[in-house]
């Protein structure tokens, strides 16, 4: 007898999950499954901010810009350990948008961020000041600054699933929805994973299966489905950190994009992002060599040191589910989310087309709202209120590491700092009883202890070296390749 379900949620990506953990929290029987990791496609392959989106007021676009801004205090209040305020200098290019309308700008982005706003607003600042005169072209000479935030954006995927599980929900990875038939008041779905096939019925399925949502759908409707989505693909590369200090950077570019500099992983600066329509093999997405040109040369405008392909350590490229508008632009489709639900000839399905991490909690809401359209949605939204997994800390990121230090003086300072930003109050979890880090068990390279592993597979969903390395931490680029293979060499003992 096949397991019965409210709610099927296909997809494993941030509002795959989101939605998972706001249907659980409600009481509702959830299965979220996904074909590959969690967070595996595009939402590991942002460029890692919680933001606002100050481009998208040159659309009109005030609405997503509130909204966003709004979901900004949200989610830093709820996941501190993971999510972080970040300062962002705009130079200003003369040739391009005017002084004026850059402060205009800024100014309305921050009354849009509402009265709650935490995080300090934009000022015009002196480039020909410390620290931005030795970092940037001398012809740059007046700027502004803003708060946005930081986001470890698989993290955030995978802790949204962690509370769903929590909430009741099951989370299923490397499991495939393969063929969805529809009845009057269910769905009976066929699921492969590596114990073989399966089926499992649910009220309701959720398609929020990122860039293969036009897929899915014509799995669920049939192959005449018309399709909804514009694949745009990002890419961005990292390079050896360009310059000091904690800021990052936003160059507006000749074609009317932006592009950012951002610190990264404490030894690296992430330039990103281009924006190509996308019409490749979306298993296997990659940086083409013209994108490569296009951030050197982005960033080599705006730095006093031309960024040059010999300093890229690493790359990595996304494809963005968007909503087909038709804007004449890749750069210009709406990055708003739009549903599209089907209850003509049977059980619901919503597919969810688009969306961004910043306002992937909300979204959620929104979903289950418009399902409740089709089948009794049980409880009241709640997310809003509570705290992701680790993120339940008393006080500020920085008092609370400074009680880790004093509770785990043993464990070096660089350690410390990185187990406390992934993990938050997780932490005494994966540690346990541990009083040295003899006691942590195997020693795998840099600040990687078997006891990191044991967690991540019991309580993340981690089963391969590649989950580990870069998506539950990015430690891929810190550590040997005698680590790498150590970690591989782990996981298929396991086997």
């Amino acid at each position: 007898m096949s397991a019965a379900y409210d709610l099927l949620v296909v997809g494993g990506g941030i509002n795959g999950a989101g939605i998972a953990r706001d249907a659980a929290g409600r009481g509702m029987k959830v299965l979220l499954v996904e074909k590959d990791d969690l967070a595996s496609h595009t939402s590991s392959a942002s460029t890692k901010l919680i933001h606002g989106g100050l481009r998208y007021l040159e659309q009109y676009d005030f609405r997503l810009v509130a909204e966003s801004l709004h979901e900004r205090e949200v989610l830093l209040a709820a996941a501190p350990h993971i999510i972080r305020p970040l300062r962002f200098v705009l130079p200003h290019e003369p040739s391009m948008r005017p002084r004026w309308m850059l402060k205009i700008g800024l100014m309305l982005y921050d009354r849009l961020g509402g009265r709650r706003r935490s995080l300090p607003g934009s000022t015009a600042i002196d480039l020909r000041k410390a620290p931005h005169r030795s970092i940037l072209q001398d012809r740059f000479t007046h700027g502004f600054e803003y708060s946005d935030c930081w986001v470890e954006d698989a993290r955030l995927v995978v802790l949204s699933a962690m509370d769903a599980e929590h909430r009741g929900a099951t989370i299923r990875t490397r499991c495939e929805c393969t063929a969805l038939e529809r009845h009057q008041d269910h769905w009976r779905a066929t699921l492969r994973s590596e114990g073989g096939e399966e089926q499992v019925t649910a009220r309701a399925v959720v398609n929020a299966a990122g860039p293969f949502v036009d897929r899915v759908a014509r799995v669920a409707l049939g192959t005449g489905t018309p399709a909804h989505l514009r694949l745009v693909k990002g890419s961005h590369i990292v390079v050896r950190r360009a310059y000091p200090g904690e800021h990052a950077y936003i160059f507006q570019q000749p074609d009317g994009r932006i592009v950012f500099a951002i610190p990264f992983e404490r030894d690296y600066t992430l330039i990103g992002t281009t924006d190509l329509r996308y019409e490749g093999d979306l298993d296997h997405v990659a940086i083409t060599p013209g994108e490569t040109a296009y951030l050197c040369d982005a960033a080599s405008r705006y730095f006093a040191s031309a960024v040059t392909e010999e300093e890229i350590v690493s790359t990595y490229s996304g494809v963005r589910p968007l909503y087909e508008d038709n804007a004449k632009s890749n750069s210009t489709v709406t990055r708003d989310y739009v549903f599209e639900l089907e209850t003509d000839d049977g059980a619901p399905i919503l597919s969810v087309y688009g969306g961004k991490l910043t306002t992937y909690r909300r979204l959620a809401e929104h979903a289950l709202e418009r399902l409740g359209n089709a089948i009794t949605i049980p409880g009241k939204p709640w997310t809003a209120s509570t705290p992701l997994p680790g993120g339940d800390l008393e006080g500020d990121f920085a008092g609370f590491l400074w009680q880790a230090h004093e509770r785990w003086p043993w464990i070096p300072p660089e350690m410390l700092q990185r187990l406390a930003r992934a993990y938050g109050t997780r932490i005494v979890d994966l540690l346990g009883d541990a009083t040295s880090l003899s006691e942590l068990g195997e020693d795998l390279g840099g600040t990687l202890y078997e006891a990191e592993l044991n967690y991540l597979v019991a309580h993340e969903y981690a089963h391969t070296a590649e989950d580990v390395l870069w998506r539950r931490s990015k430690l891929g680029l810190h550590l040997a390749a005698e680590s790498h293979q150590a970690v591989s060499d782990w996981f298929a003992a396991r086997l």
